[in-house]
């Protein structure tokens, strides 16, 4: 694992300086798995880190010094399968690269002082891990006991599973190169947690169907769909998304149509699917870095966003045809606050059912989605099924 705290300490400075995704800027090789888990530990335990850190320095850290030391101190702390003299050793020898002789040396003395006071510092709850107005929510909804048992669901680290055509789910070995698996260069699946079947389950996407995934990248819903042998249309605006959808759709060897914006002219579809843009809280384990970029007006401007686009894409649903709108999520308020509202702007849309994924219930990322039936406009025409009648709307907590 040569270099890989360096590797590591420099995502880390990079993250902070500039709030870019970490798992983008992972390298490739051998030692990516350590990486990511270094790197995702300390993002995940920043508060705590910094509590602890901050006993052992009279001044605060700044730059490469301070990437270092989170990623020593996590080492020590928090990973179980790193030796103390490892963590410690490797980790100053990676930071001798600086161009500033010094960073070692701060480096040495406190990773050395803090394996000799470690059974004196507190690691804090798992809900110290979060910003306080999180919590104080989780509180509100779950309780005391469900919000550290939602908070300890987000700190584990996630395993990579694979969707396959076949609509199973496999968890992949850890540490394991998806691109290594038999099967990928064939197409043979996709990466993505069970939590996103709730949207498809309801979507239930049929051989002949014309569909539009309305918010496509990266793809993974367009390719279930495509998979069930519907019709799709895959809208993403943002280009460098797109451009991922695109090479994963070629990957898969999958014809789909790719829309840069939403379909006009009157063009309609048999059944559409808004994956809104979200907040990402339930997938915290996997976004490790999003609880830190969560704030209240963030999450007002998200559900004014999921509410304009819910209401163009509405307009592609044919009389009878179905409507389903899904986030990664588990704020109310853009999920049953969102359905509701939408109910009340558009009175030829009917809730037929909704399901959510509570992480420690379920044990699958929080996911909730909702689907509307289009009251036709003939006279006795039924719509197509998405979840058996549609009279009356049910809602599952799974």
């Amino acid at each position: 694992m040569e270099n890989s705290r360096r590797k590591a300490a420099y995502i880390v400075a990079r993250w902070m300086a500039t709030k870019e995704f970490p798992g983008e800027l992972l390298p490739d090789g051998p030692e990516r798995a350590f990486v990511q888990d270094l790197v995702f530990t300390v993002i995940r335990r920043l508060r705590p880190l910094r509590r602890i850190l901050g006993t052992m320095v009279s001044r605060w850290p700044k730059g490469e010094l301070e990437a270092f030391l989170y990623v020593g101190a996590a080492q020590i702390i928090f990973m179980d399968g790193v030796p103390d003299f490892a963590a410690v050793n490797e980790t100053v020898e990676a930071a001798k690269s600086c161009a500033n002789a010094s960073v070692a040396r701060v480096v040495n003395g406190v990773l050395r002082n803090l394996v000799r006071r470690r059974q004196l510092l507190a690691k804090g709850s798992e809900l110290e891990t979060f910003p306080s107005a999180i919590v104080r929510r989780w509180r509100e909804r779950y309780g005391q006991d469900g919000a550290e048992a939602l908070a300890a669901w987000h700190n584990r680290p996630a395993e990579t599973v694979l969707a396959r055509r076949d609509g199973s789910f496999t968890t992949l070995e850890r540490g394991k190169s998806v691109a290594e698996t038999k099967g990928f260069a064939e197409g043979e699946f996709i990466v993505q947690d069970p939590g996103t079947a709730l949207a498809i389950e309801l979507l239930r996407p049929a051989p002949g169907e014309t569909i539009l995934d309305a918010c496509a990248a990266p793809g993974g819903k367009t390719v279930q769909i495509a998979w069930r042998g519907a019709s799709v249309a895959a809208c993403e605006v943002n280009p460098k998304r797109r451009r991922r959808l695109e090479e994963n759709l070629r990957r898969l060897r999958l014809s789909v149509e790719v829309l840069d914006s939403l379909p006009g002219g009157g063009r309609l579809f048999d059944k559409v699917l808004v994956d809104a843009p979200c907040s990402n809280t339930g997938v915290f384990r996997r976004r490790v870095d999003a609880r830190w970029n969560w704030s209240e007006e963030k999450l007002s401007a998200l559900v004014k966003l999921q509410a304009e686009i819910l209401d163009n894409a509405s307009a592609s649903v044919r009389p009878g045809g179905v409507l389903v709108y899904s986030t990664c999520s588990n704020e109310p308020e853009e999920n049953e606050a969102q359905v509701r509202s939408f109910l009340e702007r558009h009175d030829d849309f009917e809730l037929s059912a909704s399901k959510e994924s509570v992480p420690f219930v379920s044990g699958m990322d929080g996911a909730f989605a909702a689907a509307f039936v289009r009251i036709p406009i003939v006279p006795g025409e039924r719509p197509i099924g998405c979840c058996g009648e549609s009279g009356g709307a049910s809602h599952q907590r799974v």
